[in-house]
């Protein structure tokens, strides 16, 4: 009789969708600035939230929506 796995494999859990990173050339066509403005922001501190993941700069669509609505109030 064959003996069941059921006990050793790991279960999947609740599937929960990740929205894309965007990366920098999105963020500054959805902006509307150049991709050298942004490079600056984020030297300055005064852009919307980056992520770095290796060599290359990503952002959540809701931090840079987040970060916009912060300046248009």
């Amino acid at each position: 009789m064959a003996e069941s796995n059921a006990a050793t494999r790991p279960t999947a859990g609740p599937r929960t969708e990740v929205a894309p990173l965007w990366r920098i050339r999105d963020v500054a066509t959805y902006l509307g600035v150049p991709v050298a403005t942004l490079y600056q922001w984020r030297h300055t501190g005064t852009g919307p939230k980056a992520y770095r993941l290796g060599k290359h700069l990503r952002y959540r669509q809701a931090d840079v929506e987040s970060w916009l609505a912060d300046r248009i109030a």
